[in-house]
C-alpha cells in the first residue's frame, strides 16, 4: 500500500487563498498588511529566500519593503534601522534573514523586533507565548507542519508524535504546538540511544536533524504521518530531505516529498503571520 502524498504546494495554494480573500476584505476598511524583509549580506540562499518572500507579498496584495544591507553594515545601524520599522505603523511585520554577519549579534537583533511584529516567532516573549499557549506569532515552519497534518485528514489529538530533532527553529516549538493540539510528544536528538526504536512507537514522525536521507522505514511504523522538514543538497545538485523518501513510501501512511512538501508552507505561514499582526494592530479579532 503506498502512501498517501502530502502534497505541500497545494496546502499552501489553499491557505495563500484564504489569506488572499482576507487581505481583499482588510483593504476595504483601508487596512494593508504590510511586511519588512531586511537581508544583510550576499548570501545566495538568502537572496532567493527574500525574492520569495517579496513576490508573495505581490501576489497576495500585501505592501512590502526590502532592505538590502551590504555586509559591511554594523550592528547599530541594524538595530537603528529596525527600531525604525517598528515604529513604522504601515508595517505589520519584520523579518531579518538568517543567518547575520559574524559581526552582528543574532540574539541582539531578533530581541529588539517588537513582539507585534515579530512574525518570524523567534522573540523570546513569542517562544514563551508559545509555550505556555498564550496568544502569538507562530514560527513559520513549525505552523506550517501542523497546518500539512491537520489539512490532509489526520486528527493530531491522542496520537503519539515523536520530533526528531531539537533546534530552536523546528523541533522544540513543533513538539510545542503538537502538544497544544493534545498529541503525547517524545523529542529525540542525536543523543538519544534507542532513537529507532522510539521513532518506531509515532503515529506522527517529525524528521528535523539535517541529515541527508537519515531516516529509512526501519525507523517508520506501518501507517505512519512522515513529516520531513530537512532539505539538504547532494554533491549531484539533488534536493533530499531528511527521511529516505522511496524507502519510506510502501511503510508510511502518509508522507510529504521534498521538495514540495514543508518547503511552500514556510513563506506561506508568513504572510498568514503578517495578516495576523496587522489585524491585531488595528484591533480586528483574530
Amino acid at each position: 500500500m503506498t502512501a498517501q502524498i502530502i502534497n505541500g504546494k497545494a496546502i499552501s495554494d489553499q491557505i495563500r487563498e484564504e489569506v488572499k480573500a482576507e487581505t481583499a476584505k482588510l483593504k476595504q476598511q483601508g487596512i494593508v498588511p504590510g511586511l519588512a524583509v531586511v537581508l544583510v549580506g550576499e548570501d545566495p540562499a538568502s537572496k532567493v529566500y527574500v525574492g520569495s518572500k517579496e513576490k508573495a507579498c505581490q501576489q497576495l496584495g500585501f505592501y512590502s519593503e526590502v532592505h538590502r544591507l551590504g555586509a559591511d553594515t554594523s550592528e547599530e545601524e541594524l538595530l537603528s534601522l529596525i527600531d525604525r520599522l517598528n515604529n513604522q505603523t504601515t508595517i505589520h511585520g519584520i523579518l531579518v534573514q538568517l543567518p547575520l554577519p559574524k559581526h552582528i549579534n543574532e540574539k541582539a537583533v531578533i530581541d529588539a523586533i517588537s513582539v507585534d511584529k515579530d512574525v518570524d516567532g523567534f522573540h523570546p516573549q513569542s517562544v514563551g507565548n508559545l509555550v505556555i499557549g498564550d496568544d502569538s506569532l507562530l514560527p513559520c515552519t513549525p505552523a506550517g507542519v501542523i497546518e500539512l497534518i491537520k489539512r490532509s485528514g489526520t486528527d493530531i489529538a491522542g496520537k503519539h508524535a515523536v520530533v526528531i530533532g531539537r533546534s530552536n527553529i523546528v523541533g522544540k516549538p513543533v513538539a510545542s504546538l503538537l502538544l497544544r493540539e493534545n498529541a503525547t510528544v517524545t523529542i529525540t536528538h542525536s543523543r538519544t540511544t534507542n532513537l529507532q526504536e522510539i521513532a518506531k512507537q509515532a503515529d506522527i514522525l517529525v524528521a528535523a536533524i539535517g541529515k541527508p536521507e537519515a531516516i529509512d522505514s526501519s525507523y517508520v511504523k506501518p501507517g505512519a504521518v512522515v513529516i520531513d522538514v530537512g532539505i539538504n543538497r547532494l554533491a549531484d545538485k539533488k534536493l533530499v530531505g531528511d527521511v529516505n523518501y522511496e524507502d519510506c513510501l510502501e511503510t508510511a501512511g502518509a508522507i510529504t516529498p521534498v521538495p514540495g512538501g514543508v518547503g511552500p508552507m514556510t513563506i506561506t505561514m508568513l504572510m498568514q503571520n503578517t495578516l495576523k499582526a496587522a489585524k491585531k494592530a488595528h484591533g480586528i479579532g483574530v
